[in-house]
């Protein structure tokens, strides 16, 4: 009889194959040896079924039927690769196999691959559990040797079920109930709810209202320069006595005080040198470590601004098409113990694609087996750190080639002696004023080489030295001396790089320590899943890309906000997951019952379930406002998702057009029943548009108007039989027309009226003048134009306006100036105030 061993992914079965040895015999969905059938699943293949599958009636989603729990979960396969499944299971019936061997990852997530696969095609033949951890042929071999019991898996297997099972769980009650309160029956509109994906949009939420609420503050900033006999330097006061604060935004270098940043400046007036000491010191900077996935789509975002999904799309490419790299769905940034060898032979490979650099490592014998930053067991998890392959070099794409090259590098880097660098501290003292200077220069590159950075390329911040003719104490010159003004900045917003490290780090916002320790190794997701949930609250519309930022969309707020109102805060904090670990933790270690673990997340499901059913605004709790209603002129209440009467015979919502309103503009639309046109309306497929906003004489109901007969959602006609065009369109030969909302090209061709082109008259708070349009349909954009407002930032902006085929708008901003040359500007005109000042 022989054994049927099931790998997880078609990569591993060929190198089972090679690791056994003896020959094997490729067939379409299999390798079959003499004591051997080797084949593979392709991840996931088996899934839980939908509650449509339990019922058909639950095809529709309706309050009553909730919460749905089924007495015992069924599983599928999943449709895509069901002639996956299909093959497997016709492998498990052949009546020649006797046993079967789990190879899939040594992880909770292979095990419930491999126990749904065993499970869904009713296989009774024994199972025993090939466990690796590295992947070399020896290591594979070993594993072979020590195959473990099915039994002794049994505790992994029931944590990796329940895992699926409470997801499923809360994610579909959660989901269906929020769904049907927050919109009814309204099609199209879905309030996804799920474990992980609600804590992540509840962090990208919660920095944007601290942006919102955040208040600058003014604060001076005293620059002086110095002359010394090897040239100038520039020194930065430094106030008295300063001790870090609970004020997250004190620095040594931050007055809070205009009188008391110009006394400083007036003790300056009357000085012309200061007493010079430094302090000198050295630096060692180690390689950073290898790759795992979470860090490479943080880089190539930050470096390339690749997505998280794309980054993985490519380094799948690179794994799946080309073999130039190792899997790249993993969370460790180390390698087994057993690999130097691998190492070795993948650094002389990489001599086509890095030369001498990576050759270097081997012959300077730089691989140092005992480096537990590199080759450590206990580091390994399921996969080891992403490394290339000793596969000869493949034709590449430009932008994989830019994930290899990071790869390649990284991994030649990391043998590579530590850079060094020389640290000088230099204190300039002015009638007891400090001012200090830092200088850092690249001594020895170190594994800075391998990115192409020598000693010679890394003097910018070089100081120059003092030497005998300086004086003992040194003395230096003051030059020039400039009082900066500037202020308190709010928080960064996130962008995919940045979200993704706190969903890797997520942990570190849970206070229980127990809760904490549980999640230290997890994070919010896993390396393979991150990219995908930060691509489902897009999708989902809960976030918009604006260029390299996240932003939460008003869907995204009335979700946490409801959630809040029913007291189901725990799906917005990272502590459930937490919890849920720590327990799965428990389970795997023979603790927990597993019974006992889905009784206790079928009652948490059942009670948020019905939180969600009863829930109802208690008027006489909610806030009074000054807002007046139009019928009454009696004040309004503050609801949840609205502005209302006591008796609810009049409500304007907070939201309108997937819009979140300001209450001034909701304060004018109640006094003048008129406002706009407004920009940054959102379409049911996410496409701004601009309108005004009507309160209805007779209903008392908001409608878009579109100007001169423009229809809802801006796609209604116009009509122009009592408007005079201003001009011709150059590109279309139509007439230009303004109507109250847009400026719009109508063409008329063989009696069938089209419209274009059409530009909003007011965009972001800024009327596009004529001048402005006729530029845009000659030159294809605008001059720059100025005070644009931003709804988000709350600050103006500066943007071109650039005609898209589509006949639509978008900005073009101008190019940042540098940072140093903006304060090398900001600078120069504080010293010109200065000067006139003396």
């Amino acid at each position: 009889m022989k054994s049927l061993v099931i790998a997880e992914k078609p990569s591993v079965a060929r190198d089972l194959c090679k690791a056994i040895g003896g020959k094997f015999e490729k067939h379409d969905e299999y390798f079959e040896g003499e004591e051997h059938v080797v084949t593979s699943a392709v991840g996931h293949i088996v899934e839980l079924c939908m509650p449509e599958d339990y019922d058909k009636r639950d095809a529709f989603w309706r309050l009553a039927n909730l919460p749905i729990i089924p007495e015992k979960f069924k599983l599928k396969p999943i449709e895509k690769t069901e002639a996956k499944y299909k093959a497997i299971r016709k492998l498990l019936k052949r009546a020649d196999i006797g046993a079967v061997i789990n190879a899939c990852d040594a992880g909770r997530e292979g095990e419930l691959i491999f126990s749904y696969l065993y499970k869904l095609s009713k296989c009774k033949l024994p199972v025993k559990r090939l466990w690796m951890l590295s992947m070399t042929p020896a290591a594979i071999r070993e594993s072979f040797a020590n195959l473990r019991s099915g039994e002794e898996m049994e505790n992994l297997a029931q944590a990796a079920q329940s895992r699926s099972e409470a997801d499923w769980l809360v994610g579909i009650n959660c989901t269906r109930g929020v769904t049907k309160r927050l919109y009814g029956s309204r099609a199209g509109n879905v309030a996804g709810v799920g474990r992980v994906q609600t804590p992540t949009l509840a962090i990208v939420v919660e920095r944007e209202r601290a942006i919102q609420a955040f208040k600058p503050r003014d604060f001076w900033r005293i620059t002086a320069d110095f002359g010394v006999t090897e040239g100038s330097y520039e020194g930065l006061y430094q106030k008295p006595n300063y001790k870090k604060n609970d004020d997250e935004h004190d620095r040594v270098d931050r007055i809070w005080s205009e009188e008391e940043a110009n006394k400083v400046v007036a003790i300056l007036q009357g000085a012309s040198s200061a007493t010079v000491t430094e302090e000198k010191k050295k630096s060692r900077q180690a390689a950073p470590r290898l790759y795992d996935l979470t860090t490479l789509q943080r880089e190539a975002n930050t470096r390339y601004g690749f997505s998280a999904r794309r980054t993985l799309q490519l380094a799948q490419a690179l794994y799946e098409k080309h073999k130039m790299i190792t899997y790249p769905r993993t969370d460790s940034k180390a390698l087994p113990e057993d690999y130097p060898e691998t190492v070795r032979k993948t650094l002389l490979s990489l001599e086509d694609k890095l030369g001498e650099v990576a050759t270097r490592v081997v012959s300077k014998n730089w691989i140092n087996p005992k480096d537990k930053r590199v080759f450590n067991n206990k580091q390994v998890s399921d996969h080891f750190a992403i490394i290339p392959t000793a596969e000869a070099p493949k034709k590449l794409s430009e932008e994989e080639a830019k994930v290899f090259d990071m790869i390649a590098r990284r991994f030649t880097a990391i043998f590579y002696p530590s850079a060094e660098f020389a640290i000088t501290t230099r204190l300039s003292e002015i009638e007891g004023l400090i001012f200090r200077t830092e200088g850092k220069v690249l001594v020895f590159p170190g594994w800075l080489e391998v990115y192409g950075k020598g000693a010679a390329d890394a003097d910018e911040d070089s100081l120059p030295a003092l030497s005998t003719s300086d004086g003992d104490p040194a003395k230096a010159k003051l030059q020039d001396y400039a009082l900066l003004k500037e202020e308190t900045k709010p928080p960064a917003r996130y962008t995919e790089a940045t979200l993704l490290s706190a969903m890797e780090g997520a942990g570190k916002l849970v206070e229980d320590d127990e809760l904490a320790d549980a999640m230290k190794d997890k994070g919010l997701g896993t390396p393979a899943t991150r990219a995908q949930i930060i691509e489902r609250l897009i999708a989902e519309r809960y976030l918009e890309r604006d260029r390299r930022n996240l932003l939460p969309t008003p869907k995204a707020e009335t979700l946490l906000d409801f959630l809040a109102c029913v007291q189901a805060e725990a799906l917005t904090k990272p502590e459930l997951t937490g919890e849920w670990e720590s327990k799965l933790h428990k389970i795997e270690d023979g603790q927990l019952k597993r019974e006992t673990f889905m009784k206790e997340i079928v009652g948490m499901t059942k009670e948020i379930v019905e939180r969600i059913k009863t829930f109802s605004e208690d008027v006489d709790a909610m806030p009074l406002t000054d807002l007046k209603s139009p019928i009454d002129q009696q004040p309004l209440y503050e609801s949840m998702r609205a502005y209302r009467t006591k008796e609810n015979d009049f409500a304007i919502y907070k939201i309108i057009g997937n819009r979140k309103m300001d209450i001034e503009e909701l304060r004018e639309l109640l006094e003048k029943r008129r406002i706009g046109p407004l920009d940054d309306f959102r379409s049911k497929t996410g496409k701004p548009y601009s309108a005004n906003l009507l309160l209805d004489e007779e209903t008392n109901r908001v409608k878009f108007d579109f100007g001169n007969g423009e229809g809802e959602g801006g796609n209604g006609k116009v009509d122009f039989s009592e408007l005079a065009p201003f001009a011709k369109c150059p590109r279309t030969g139509g007439d230009v027309f303004e109507t109250p909302a847009a400026y719009i090209v109508r063409v008329v061709k063989d009696g069938e009226e089209t419209t274009p082109i059409r530009v909003s008259r007011k965009i972001l708070d800024r009327e596009i003048e004529r001048e402005q349009v006729l530029k845009l349909l000659e030159n294809g954009r605008t001059d720059l134009i100025d005070k644009f407002w931003s709804k988000r930032t709350k600050r103006p902006f500066d943007a071109y306006l650039v005609l898209q085929p589509s006949g639509r708008t978008k900005f073009e901003f101008p190019p940042r100036a540098a940072k140093k040359a903006a304060k090398k500007a900001a600078k120069k005109t504080a010293k010109k105030k200065q000067a006139k000042a003396k």
